[in-house]
């Protein structure tokens, strides 16, 4: 649904869309916490899911509304941080207040902080987003919603169901299908004139092609990385979710030097990711060979490599979204913020799916260090793919992108 959210952001108005699934988020946030069963969760899940798709994209598209080029670059540059670092914070938040269990609501109380959150949300953006103009006459095309959303379900479910499948022949089925439907899914959206889910402009925007490759293997190697440290300390160690949670606090103290420094350095243009990304590698090494001794696997022994992995993720989110919109017009901005979204959901996917199943199938056949370790070397993969590709962006990301909906440059002269 984030792509579709955010067209529908282009056709009903940004500022809208966001009200409306701010609104529904918090209310089923709430239904959550009250479900009587893991059923009735996992549909009030479902559809919390689908109003945060309409909520999530409206970002970038409302970040050019309200600034200019100049500012809309420093904005993005505090974007990255701010979606990464909840990815860290939330397993610090989470287990405690699983631990904390106030009221008595023990897992409730997770989803339950959602609605003050949510009510804050909503009126702050009633009251200052800019309402923006909608556009009536363009279509959702709704062939594009199908098929981008049946391919990336295929994708997503195989591989997560994978590893507890033990891979049988279903698995590889559904994932080949899902391959495909991709496939035909750009086919169909560069042959639609009008009205397609994805400004055909940006599939041969090779900037922005670049950068969304480089965001795949960078969030797919950090949430991975995220996910297996919990994993290790909670089944390999016993350690609870509050121990797990604060042991990944190096990351996010990490994150926000790098954020500082790659701030400071951003003169330095993409050398700048270059540096974030060899520091993140150098951090899951000093994470793998700390797991070498007969006593290692403390906390305090994870700490060196998790917090360069942190001041790597740091500096490469801060820098890494004005590259990748530096090239794209207000036309294309909603298209390209869902695409946006959809990458870095898709890419945490991949990152659990594939990454959590090379932890946990090591975890059944070696000590728990052994696994990690070996997640960590793994890991180094999706960062080798996300370096290669920073080599096909511009030096630096100079904020040239249009701020009217009259642009009529060609994607080659914009990328340039």
């Amino acid at each position: 649904m984030l792509i579709a959210g955010a067209r529908l952001g282009d056709i009903l108005g940004r500022c809208r869309l966001f009200l409306v699934g701010s609104a529904g988020f918090t209310v089923f946030s709430a239904a959550c916490a009250l479900a009587s069963g893991i059923s009735v969760l996992i549909g009030f899940r479902a559809l919390q899911g689908a109003f945060g798709a309409l909520m999530i994209p409206q970002g970038f598209g409302l970040m050019r509304e309200v600034f200019g080029d100049e500012e809309f670059d420093k904005a993005t540059g505090m974007f990255g941080p701010a979606m990464g670092l909840p990815l860290v914070a939330a397993p610090i938040l989470g287990g405690a207040l699983v631990d904390a269990n106030l009221w008595g609501t023990g897992w409730r109380l997770v989803f339950l902080i959602n609605v003050p959150i949510g009510l804050v949300s909503f009126v702050l953006a009633l009251r200052t987003l800019p309402r923006g103009a909608s556009h009536s006459g363009m279509k959702l095309d709704v062939g594009g919603v199908w098929l981008i959303g049946l391919a990336l379900v295929a994708i997503i479910y195989s591989l997560i169901q994978g590893q507890p499948e033990g891979w049988t022949a279903w698995t590889f089925v559904l994932l080949a299908a899902g391959l495909v439907l991709l496939l035909v899914f750009v086919a169909w959206e560069k042959r639609r004139k009008s009205d397609a889910l994805i400004e055909p402009s940006l599939l041969t925007n090779h900037n922005y092609l670049s950068g969304v490759a480089v965001a795949l293997g960078l969030f797919g190697a950090f949430a991975g990385v995220l996910l297996c440290v919990s994993l290790y300390g909670q089944l390999g160690e016993g350690w609870s979710p509050i121990h797990a949670g604060l042991t990944l606090t190096p990351m996010v103290i990490g994150m926000i030097a790098g954020m500082l420094g790659g701030t400071a350095a951003a003169r330095l243009g993409r050398h700048v990711l270059y540096i974030g990304l060899l520091i993140m590698a150098t951090g899951a090494a000093v994470l793998a060979l700390a797991l070498t001794g007969a006593d290692a696997g403390s906390s305090w022994d994870l700490l060196p490599g998790l917090l360069l992995v942190g001041i790597g993720a740091g500096a490469s989110f801060g820098q890494l979204y004005p590259f990748i919109l530096s090239s794209v017009s207000m036309r294309e901005v909603g298209s390209a913020s869902g695409v946006l979204e959809a990458t870095q959901q898709l890419s945490t996917s991949f990152g659990v799916a594939v990454l959590g199943t090379i932890f946990l199938s090591s975890f059944a056949h070696h000590p728990p260090t052994h696994a990690l370790q070996i997640t960590a070397w793994a890991c180094m993969t999706p960062l080798a793919i996300a370096f290669a590709r920073v080599f096909r962006l511009p030096a630096h990301a100079r904020g040239k992108a249009a701020t009217d909906t009259s642009d009529t440059r060609t994607p080659t002269s914009a990328a340039t």
